[in-house]
Formats: structure tokens, sequence, C-alpha cells
């Protein structure tokens, strides 16, 4: 038997394949991360990106690297986690491989309530964007979207299939809005709101990125806390309670954790699509466990979006955001997920 550490009344056993499979995506990540900092019109090369880092580069390179390219790469960094974390989470409590963000309106929410207030002109919408920011009004928007999904999901407890439904009504419900938003808008707010709503990390600031970081970081710190007491619950919510769990107030803290997460990550570069639901399912099958693993999903989901974003900037003929990449690999894997579900 493998050997575990005992915490209270559940058990977990650490899986060697696992913990490699973790830190090479961790190793990977790094790469991936230092190579899209050094990529630009004036190239760095990737061990004077990593002395840059550590804070032993050159006067230009720091410019370069720490100025003008940093927040971009940490952005990638710090949503790619959160979708990926959030999407294992979601998958997790409705034990369904749909379950995203993208699926229960979260994302459609904050997109929403962004959209109202870039093309909704008056004192209201503009006393709030001066106030909160439009960043902070769209994770407002896709906390509120996620609190009103769970609640209707809620019948004495949360059944997956009953959340995905809704999640799936309340999200075109929100699509809805946001389209006729943006009919009745003018043209100039609809540009705007469509540079948005595509989902990309161009032209970040220090200040958007920190604090992404910083509710993502402590966001995390809950989720540790509490997904020690989740891991029973894969079993059924009786044998959770018979092992001392309590289930509901655990699946209630993960999802709020799982919505807050996905609300930093839309605020931050917008409704990036399909991130949250690969991630998990790749970090499954990567490391051989029988649900999405929360470290490997954020390692994964951060692994996508980097990747995705120095395509985008290198690979293609045109520049393009990242959300268009994304969609691109995470159209035909949402068909792969549905075709093998068909087949069981």
């Amino acid at each position: 038997m493998a050997p575990g550490v005992r915490l209270g009344r559940v058990s977990f056993v650490w899986r060697p394949w696992m913990v490699s499979v973790t830190l090479l995506l961790a190793a990977a990540t790094f790469l991936v991360f230092c190579l899209s900092v050094g990529v630009g019109e004036f190239p760095v090369g990737l061990s004077r990106v990593i002395a840059t880092i550590l804070g032993r580069g050159e006067p230009a390179d720091e410019f370069v690297i720490m100025d003008l390219r940093m927040p971009r790469a940490l952005a990638g960094l710090v949503v790619g986690i959160a979708l990926g974390v959030s999407g294992a989470i979601t998958q997790s409590v409705a034990r369904n491989p749909l379950a995203s963000p993208d699926i229960l309106g979260i994302t459609g929410g904050a997109s929403a309530v962004a959209v109202f207030l870039v093309t909704v002109s008056g004192g209201t919408a503009a006393a709030v964007v001066s106030a909160v920011g439009l960043s902070a009004a769209a994770l407002l928007g896709g906390l509120g979207t996620g609190l009103l999904v769970y609640f209707l999901a809620w019948r004495r407890g949360v059944d997956g299939f009953r959340l995905i439904l809704i999640g799936i009504s309340v999200s075109a419900v929100m699509e809805a809005i946001t389209t006729w938003l943006l009919v009745t808008a003018d043209i100039r707010d609809v540009a705007r709101a469509q540079a948005w709503l595509v989902g990309s990390l161009d032209n970040r600031s220090w200040d958007e990125v920190g604090v992404a970081l910083w509710c993502t970081l402590a966001l995390m710190v809950v989720v540790a806390g509490a997904a020690f007491q989740f891991k029973p619950m894969h079993l059924g919510d009786d044998v959770a309670a018979g092992l001392g769990v309590r289930y509901a107030r655990v699946r209630a803290v993960l999802l709020l954790c799982a919505v807050l997460l996905a609300a930093v990550a839309v605020s931050a570069a917008g409704p990036v699509p399909f991130v949250a639901l690969v991630a998990p399912q790749v970090a499954m099958r990567l490391t051989r466990h029988p649900t999405p693993p929360v470290v490997a999903s954020g390692l994964v989901g951060a692994l996508l979006l980097i990747g995705a974003d120095l395509a985008a900037r290198t690979a293609l003929p045109v520049g393009l955001p990242v959300g268009v990449v994304t969609a691109v690999i995470g159209g035909p894997f949402l068909v792969y997920l549905l075709v093998r579900a068909n087949l069981r």
C-alpha cells in the first residue's frame, strides 16, 4: 500500500505517479512561462529571462521583461490556474465532466454585467465603473450568477445533473441579455464590448494582475483546507457522512470558491472559453486519477492558457486573442466528451 497521511477520519494516499506528473507539469508551465516572456519585438533568450526573474538580469532586460511583458504572462498564469481549479471543483461536485464555469453560467453572468456597463450610457453605469471598475463589476456579476444557480439547484442538497441543467438555462438567459445589449448599443460601445468578450491577455497592468493574484491565492488556501474533507464525497453522501464529513457545508464552500475563482479569472482576462472544461479532464488522464486533481488541473489550465497565448503571438500569421485559440482547442474536446458519454 502506498504511503499515506491521516487527517481526522479521512485517509489520503499519495500516489508516486501523480506526484511525478504534477512536478513535470509545474516544470513545463515554468518553461512555457519563460518562453512567453522572452517572445516579442525584442527577443530575450531563455537563460536571460530566468536570470532576470531571479533578479540577476541586465537593466535593459529587466525593463522589457518585468515592466512590459511580465504582467501579461503572469495574468495568463493566474487566470489559467484559477480556471483549472474552478473546473476541477465544479466537475467533482457535480460528478460530471461537462460541468464548468462556462456551462454553469458564471462567465455568462460576468460578461452580461460587463457588457451592460460598457454599452449602457448614463449616470448609474458610469458611476459604477468609476467606483469599482469594470473588472470588479464583472467579478460581482459572476459571483451573483453562480449563487443564483446554486440556490435554484438546491433541493435538500445539490444534485449534479440538476445543477448542470439550471446552469445551462441561466447561461442561455445571460447570453441572450448580452446579445440584446450588443444589438441595441452604439457601434463604438459594441466594439469595446466585443474586445472584452473574446477573452484576451493584451494590455494587462500590474494592478489588475495583483488583484487577481492575491484573490486567487486566498481562495486556494480555502480550497486546500476544504479539499481534505472532500475526497470521501466521491463515494456518496451517505458514506461521507459515515466518515464524519459535513458534506453539505464542504460542498457549499468548495462551490463558492469555484464561483469566485471563475469570476476572478473572467474579471482579469475576460471570458476565456473551455479552459475550465478541458484542464481538469486532461489532468485526470495524465495523473491516472479517478477524479479531477485540483493542483494538476490548475497547472494544466495555466499551461494551456499561456501556451495558447504564445501560439497566438508566434505560430499564427496574425495576432489573435487567446480566447479564439482556446475555443479552437476546446470545441473539439467538448464534442469528444459528448460522444464518449453517449457511447457508455
